[in-house]
């Protein structure tokens, strides 16, 4: 056993304080310390509270490797959680250890970021690919009404939601003929690396006017890198971002606006999925109506997949708002 799924088994064992006989539903995030996975986190725990009888394992690694997230769902195995639900870092990557969760009576599913059919029971998507894609690029076109350059600051070069999101923005690209994408680059999620990518864009591209980061770690990290830089009102960073991180950002201008869905009503719908596979109540299969308590249901499509919500975008009109909830 590596010191690394020694750490998580230890957090899952800590987490574990409840009855044995309450079902236990692991909700794997892409990386610790990750404010986005805190607020799924939040609503994971109110689905639990509502279920009852129902206790949240909140885990994940500490770096967004797949290779971490492997010995975490490992660790999950070991511990014979009821589900898993998980926000992959690899789509490929993570089937074989997730088929043989899946063998062992273990209910999963993933959420926010996928994971190719074969290794998961569903997927609950944030919202429809192409409605986010179609959004990202109209945050950036607003404030351009003459174009302009603008570029791309992703997550890792793997992440499904990430390309999926990236490719559905394209194909929109025809509706904005004076706005020209000059580069996408790769943060991998790291604040760090994130800013130095944001740094080095705007070195490259002296004359770049946005840079969409459809990512919450990447577009803070832009907004500092902007600030910094001393561009604010030059390079306008928008995206995925939330409230509660971007607040500083839409006050100082970095950021005229942004958008995401509450991330707290995507770990409480993700919970709420898992249990009723869980239960056995519903079959994931093209076409079957899931209950999502309070946010309704979604109905599967021919992937077994479907969205929870269109993407809701935050500016100085109502960042005050919503920044203390997530």
């Amino acid at each position: 056993m590596t010191l690394k799924t020694l750490l998580a088994t230890v957090a899952i064992l800590a987490a574990t304080g409840a009855s044995a006989q309450d079902m236990r539903i692991a909700i794997v995030a892409k990386s610790l310390g990750n404010g986005f996975f805190e607020a799924a986190d939040r609503g994971a725990q109110e689905a639990a509270k509502e279920l009852g009888g129902v206790e949240i394992i909140y885990t994940g690694p500490t770096t967004t490797t797949a290779e971490g997230q492997i010995e975490v769902v490992n660790a999950l195995i070991a511990q014979r959680v009821d589900a898993i639900a998980i926000s992959a870092n690899d789509p490929d990557a993570l089937v074989p250890v997730l088929k043989r969760a899946m063998q062992r009576g273990i209910a999963v599913i993933s959420w926010d970021s996928g994971v190719a059919p074969e290794g998961r029971m569903m997927h609950l998507a944030p919202s429809s690919d192409d409605l986010v894609g179609q959004t990202i690029i109209k945050l950036a076109a607003d404030h351009l009404p003459d174009g302009g350059e603008v570029a791309l600051l992703s997550a890792t070069s793997t992440s499904t939601n990430q390309n999926l999101w990236i490719e559905a923005m394209k194909q929109h690209m025809g509706d904005y003929p004076n706005i020209k994408v000059v580069a996408t680059v790769y943060g991998d999620d790291l604040a760090d690396k994130s800013y130095r990518e944001a740094q080095g864009l705007m070195q490259s591209y002296p004359d770049l006017d946005a840079i969409i980061a459809p990512t919450s770690v990447g577009i803070v990290a832009a907004a500092q890198a902007v600030s910094d830089a001393g561009k604010i009102g030059q390079v306008n960073v928008t995206g995925l971002g939330l409230p509660s991180e971007m607040a500083g950002a839409i006050e100082s201008g970095a950021s005229k606006s942004f958008a995401i869905w509450n991330p707290v009503d995507l770990g409480y719908s993700a919970t709420m999925i898992a249990y009723h596979l869980a239960k056995k109540d519903v079959e994931a299969e093209p076409g079957a109506t899931i209950p999502i308590g309070r946010m309704g249901e979604v109905t599967l499509d021919d992937t077994n997949s479907a969205p929870m919500s269109e993407p809701f975008t935050y500016d100085s009109s109502n960042i005050d708002e919503f920044k203390s909830v997530f």
